[in-house]
């Protein structure tokens, strides 16, 4: 393709033609803060020297607070009397380490500058990752002197106290606007599609957003919804693409529809190639589990695909499984006096058994029996047959308006967590008879059953539970399932406590 060609093959009198209507373009963006590749590497430069420091201010505040304090006749001493010049070549190894771990946890990316949710949860992890990798380090090389293992514990305390603390520092002067624009890369943006809208509709006022959309531009033969977009800046049509990218207004041109003009999305790709501009594909055909869209090549085929989703690991699973364990076994222990004293003020109010059995869907569509404390009237469902729980529900028992309140009513279920059946956290099951057609209504409804049904949900600690939106709780159902860790699970467990529901 020439320079003077347009992506779809048109001469170059079409781009002469826009050429006047573009140069207001340019001057436009030439007086908006510019987004400099050099400022990047620079706060890279400095994230990366100052990450540094503060690995080997850690590891020397370590050093102090095992062999300098009252602590310091705990477990093994330093035993070589070199004292901290003995220390100094394990500080290097340490922080070198480290940083590597860091690094390959791609901790230095822009995105994760702008997002100080993302440091956390990268300092976390590296950390972990660190702690075990060293202590191996030292036992297979045999260090000397031998490290201590209470040193360990107190070098990722002070790790993962200090590190966060800097870099929200750090994070705190660079998510300013004037220091944001800089990170961000700006993108021309072809077509438009319900997908991309609804993302763009999000990302757009987002601090933490990877790109600056400067300007949208209509796909081959077609045009961009103008009329219905307020806020949809149209900077010209697809034949003048060329020479938009000579102008140097955009580090990326992001594609969210070409109306399948299988031939241009290759011609463009060239052109980008050519400009030395990022060239991004929106792949619309995936509208559900995103963040386990994963590219491998097949016999050097090209398949993208979700096949990379956290509870795909085995190690995941059985991390989840364990904590699971744990965790229902501590809360049935805690619960036992709760239930008898519930179950004694059930049986006054509404004599007959105290618990309540209830079919329900858990992981792959599978049937089982779901145990609650009653909360309702015995055969409250024979006069209507099943149906979802309202508020101020005449069938509900006095002391199950307090129950459900306060979540009490689904403590015995920590049983079908130690079963198997269900998970701590995830998305609630529902009964089989009243969602039998939701598969049909409701987009990517049944998406939610690839992991198991949990006592809590991140749906629930948001309000989206009983009678509200369907739509509504599989969209946070579907976020949970994409973004899921430990910490993740753990941070939902807390907020249920303070998340009372809605008296029926």
């Amino acid at each position: 393709m020439s320079a003077s060609a347009s992506p779809s093959g048109h001469s170059s009198n079409v781009m002469s033609h826009s050429k006047s209507s573009k140069e207001a373009t340019y001057l436009h963006f030439q007086n908006q803060p510019e987004p400099s590749k050099t400022a990047y590497n620079k706060l890279v430069a400095l994230a990366f020297l100052g990450d540094g420091a503060v690995v080997w201010g850690s590891l020397l505040l370590a050093y102090w607070l095992r062999f300098q304090t009252n602590i310091a006749n705990i477990g093994i001493a330093d035993s070589d009397g070199r004292g901290l010049a003995g220390y100094f070549g394990h500080f290097i190894v340490g922080t070198i380490l480290l940083l590597g771990i860091l690094t390959n946890f791609r901790f230095y990316e822009r995105r994760n500058f702008l997002s100080f949710q993302r440091t956390i949860n990268i300092v976390g992890k590296s950390t972990l990752v660190w702690t075990v990798s060293f202590l191996a380090l030292s036992l297979l090389l045999n260090f000397r002197p031998t490290l201590s293992r209470v040193y360990f514990g107190i070098s990722f305390l002070s790790i993962v106290t200090i590190l966060p603390a800097w870099r929200w520092m750090l994070w705190r002067m660079i998510s300013h606007e004037r220091f944001a624009s800089r990170l961000r890369q700006r993108a021309i943006v072809i077509g438009w599609s319900e997908e991309f809208e609804k993302a763009y509709r999000i990302f757009r006022n987002s601090s933490d957003r990877p790109f600056e959309v400067c300007g949208f531009i209509s796909p081959p033969g077609d045009d961009l919804p103008t009329e219905r977009h307020d806020d949809l800046r149209v900077i010209g049509r697809y034949e003048d693409l060329p020479l938009l990218l000579k102008m140097q207004i955009c580090d990326v041109v992001l594609v969210a529809n070409m109306n399948n003009h299988t031939n241009e999305l290759i011609q463009l790709s060239a052109l980008c190639e050519k400009e030395m501009v990022e060239f991004k594909l929106v792949p619309t055909w995936f509208r559900v589990l995103l963040s386990g869209l994963h590219l491998e090549s097949v016999s050097g085929m090209p398949v993208l695909g979700i096949s990379k989703l956290p509870l795909h690991s085995a190690l995941n699973q059985y991390l989840k499984r364990a904590v699971d364990i744990i965790g229902a076994t501590v809360g049935l222990i805690l619960a036992a006096p709760i239930i008898a004293a519930f179950g004694t003020l059930i049986y006054l109010e509404s004599p007959g058994p105290i618990f309540y059995r209830q079919r329900r869907l858990g992981l792959g569509g599978k049937l089982f029996d779901m145990i609650k404390l009653r909360s309702m009237k015995l055969d409250a469902e024979q006069s209507g047959g099943p149906g979802w729980t309202v508020k101020d529900d005449p069938r509900c028992l006095r002391v199950g308006k307090f129950m459900r309140r306060w979540n009490i009513d689904e403590v015995p279920q920590f049983w079908n967590v130690l079963r198997g059946d269900m998970s701590l956290v995830g998305p609630r099951p529902e009964r089989p008879e009243l969602i039998q057609n939701f598969k049909e209504v409701i987009p990517h409804y049944n998406a939610r059953h690839h992991i198991k049904p949990g006592i809590t949900g991140w749906a629930q600690v948001n309000g989206l539970r009983g009678d509200t939106d369907l739509g509504e709780r599989v969209r946070f159902d579907l976020h949970y399932i994409e973004n899921w860790n430990v910490l993740f699970d753990f941070q939902i467990m807390l907020l249920t406590f303070f998340k009372r529901e809605n008296a029926c």
